[in-house]
């Protein structure tokens, strides 16, 4: 199977299919490692709402989703960036996902975390640290009471009002000292998110990494983990190295998950990743074989998915989720490559042309001839005509 596809060269290549289809597993189940997917969105393509103020969601394809990844063994990590959350997805509908997919869980026994912010505060004006607070109770509240862990996300609002280390101490101490269990924290860097620069209160990331450890060590027993995504390995070692036993580390490195996953001779990472989103087959074939003890397997089916990975999560890092919904797309999940905010226009052809190559490679085209079709849809909207694809 063949297609041509554009290159950065502006030149059209023809490219040959390497897979013939899904090599992996429909489902498994895995208990070396806990692992979270950040899940992505269904936009309603055909919604009247305005795509650039947000758009409406598709609950029957969105909810969909994620019974695909828990049915993999994945726990759902919910209303997340991946989601788009504060980046289209408003806490209103944030909070209608979150009661849904609770639901779903609860349904079908699957694991559920779900983000708990600030982000139904005006973000064009500082809020006082009292009033973060407030957001934060709120919103923990709400997760809890639909039955779901709490991922007590990072705030704009506090980066924008905190002058100290100590705002952040006196924030947390309060969220902390109320939730009713153990809470996944979350430390996002800001080359997702350019608002989240300093957090913590220091810019320089071992600073920061020493206040974020004192939170965790006075409140040991409120924190289920930290969840970092900051794509530096080594401080990702250097910081789980000083966590407390009791408390997990759950890698948000989308460029070396594998190694992370893996560990070393002191301690290894567990995961909650947005990239489990476009690769989920494939991650749930390399942690079965973890489980078994079979290294070169787990490394063997996770290798070509790097390159994938890091193409996905190029920079600018924050435009990630087209290419997760990208693959969603491809692989049949929605039937449509439109997204909440009008994100689908994020990435150039070029991007998605490359993504296409790398998820072929990775064996992770899970119907080839649809997604030729697809890819093929995709790119004489953009003008790239073809006036045949060979099958």
């Amino acid at each position: 199977m063949k297609i041509t596809l554009p290159n950065e060269n502006r030149q059209l290549v023809s490219y040959t299919l390497k897979q013939q289809g899904m090599v992996y597993p429909s489902t498994n189940q895995f208990h070396s490692r806990r692992a979270y997917s950040a899940a992505h969105v269904v936009a309603d393509p055909i919604s009247a709402a305005h795509p650039v103020l947000g758009g409406d969601v598709d609950w029957n394809s969105t909810l969909s989703y994620r019974h695909a990844l828990w049915n993999l063994g994945f726990g759902v990590a919910e209303a997340m960036d991946t989601a788009q959350r504060g980046m289209g997805l408003s806490w209103e509908t944030a909070k209608e996902l979150i009661a849904r997919s609770s639901i779903e869980a609860k349904a079908c026994g699957g694991i559920i975390a779900s983000g708990a912010g600030t982000d139904q505060l005006d973000q064009s004006h500082s809020h006082t640290l009292d009033t973060i607070i407030a957001a934060y109770e709120e919103q923990a509240e709400f997760v809890e009471s639909k039955g779901s862990k709490v991922i007590l996300m990072a705030s704009r609002a506090l980066a924008k009002t905190a002058q100290t280390p100590e705002d952040y101490k006196t924030v947390y101490e309060r969220i902390l000292k109320q939730v009713k269990e153990p809470v996944i924290l979350h430390w996002l860097g800001d080359m997702f998110d350019p608002n989240l620069v300093g957090y913590w209160g220091d810019e320089k990331a071992e600073k920061a990494m020493d206040v974020c450890l004192e939170i965790i060590h006075q409140h040991e027993d409120k924190v289920d983990g930290i969840k970092i995504s900051l794509l530096d390995k080594d401080k990702e070692i250097k910081m789980r190295n000083c966590l407390p036993e009791s408390v997990r580390m759950y890698t948000g490195d989308d460029f070396h998950y594998p190694e992370l996953i893996s560990g070393d001779e002191y301690r290894y990472s567990d995961a909650l990743l947005g990239i489990f989103d476009a690769i989920a087959p494939a991650a749930a074939s390399a942690f079965q074989a973890l489980d078994n003890g079979d290294k070169a397997t787990y490394e063997r089916i996770f290798a070509p998915t790097v390159p994938l990975a890091r193409h996905i999560f190029e920079s600018p890092t924050y435009a990630y989720k087209t290419g997760i919904v990208f693959m969603a797309y491809l692989n049949g999940f929605q039937n449509h490559f439109r997204m909440i905010g009008g994100a689908e226009g994020a990435r150039s052809v070029i991007h998605l042309s490359k993504l296409f190559i790398l998820a072929d490679e990775a064996g992770l085209l899970s119907n080839p001839e649809q997604a030729i079709q697809r890819m093929a849809y995709v790119l004489k909207t953009a003008g790239v005509n073809q006036e045949e694809v060979l099958l």
